[in-house]
């Protein structure tokens, strides 16, 4: 038969006897199977050399101890947990919104900047509330239509090595330290996409929308681009290449919808809403 025995750990005060030949627990528990020490720390069990003789609650009141606990991956979880329960909390009751995504760096006084402002002002006109970025540039103006157009305006930002903040017309505001807990909230609390000029991270937010509506991840819904000359050549070269080689399938371009019109990337809003494709879900299920 297996040795199995309870070993309890040496510390200030706790010898293998307290005088009354009774030893004194730290309120966990040291075995030794065979040759091996084994020890469980709630649902983690250790063994042999990763063993400690400190436990759970002693390191957290141990007030001298390191902080490098900090910086360490279940710390992260809690961290990641909190952003999803700020973001679900702050926009579960948002209503109807659509997501306007594009370039930080698209001037003021540029015709893109005038585009995504006549876009948040026909979104609010429209009933809904408009999502961005938060930051400057096409983002600005999409939350710039929206706020002076008494819709509700709102600005989800990313924290990055250089300092961006978020623009002055935002009503409610939230910061990230995560990229794919942002990303939720865009997809969770949208009807829609709106996609206006801009680089690698409209790119991403573009293309992984694709992919969650090609793989049935979210229910269909329309994903529009603002711009034809903008975006010709990369849907060109999705039909000419991704499809014609087979990487993507035909029915796919028909996820995508591409237009210079404000009227109409409201009408394809509208239709899609009215189609009954446009059903996020509100719940944190």
């Amino acid at each position: 038969m297996t040795d199995e025995r309870s070993i309890q750990p040496m510390g200030p005060g706790n010898g293998s006897s307290n005088g009354n030949g009774n030893g004194t627990g730290l309120g966990h528990e040291v075995r030794l199977r065979g040759k091996v020490r084994i020890k469980h720390r709630g649902p983690v069990l250790l063994r042999g050399e990763h063993v400690d003789n400190s436990t759970t609650d002693q390191r957290l009141l141990d007030s001298a101890g390191p902080s490098d606990w900090l910086h360490t991956d279940p710390w992260r979880v809690m961290r990641i947990q909190s952003e999803f329960v700020e973001g679900f909390g702050a926009l579960a009751e948002l209503g109807p919104a659509v997501s306007v995504f594009g370039s930080a760096r698209t001037p003021v006084d540029s015709e893109e900047y005038a585009a995504g402002v006549q876009i948040g002002r026909a979104l609010a006109e429209a009933g809904y509330a408009v999502i961005t970025g938060g930051g400057p540039g096409a983002m600005e103006s999409a939350n710039r239509g929206a706020f002076e157009a008494g819709g509700t305006s709102v600005g989800l930002g990313i924290e990055l090595p250089f300092e961006q903040g978020l623009n002055d017309y935002i009503h409610l505001g939230l910061n990230f330290r995560y990229f794919f807990v942002r990303k939720t909230m865009f997809v969770k609390y949208s009807e829609g996409f709106i996609v206006l000029p801009g680089g690698f991270g409209t790119l991403d937010e573009l293309f992984e929308a694709l992919t969650l509506v090609q793989t049935h991840k979210v229910t269909k819904f329309p994903v529009i681009l603002f711009g034809t000359s903008y975006w010709s050549g990369l849907l060109e070269w999705v039909r000419n290449t991704l499809v014609a080689e087979g990487k993507a399938s035909p029915g796919d371009l028909e996820l995508i919808s591409c237009t210079d019109s404000v009227e109409e990337a409201i009408k394809i809003l509208e239709v899609s809403r009215t189609n009954g494709h446009a059903q996020p879900a509100h719940s944190p299920e």
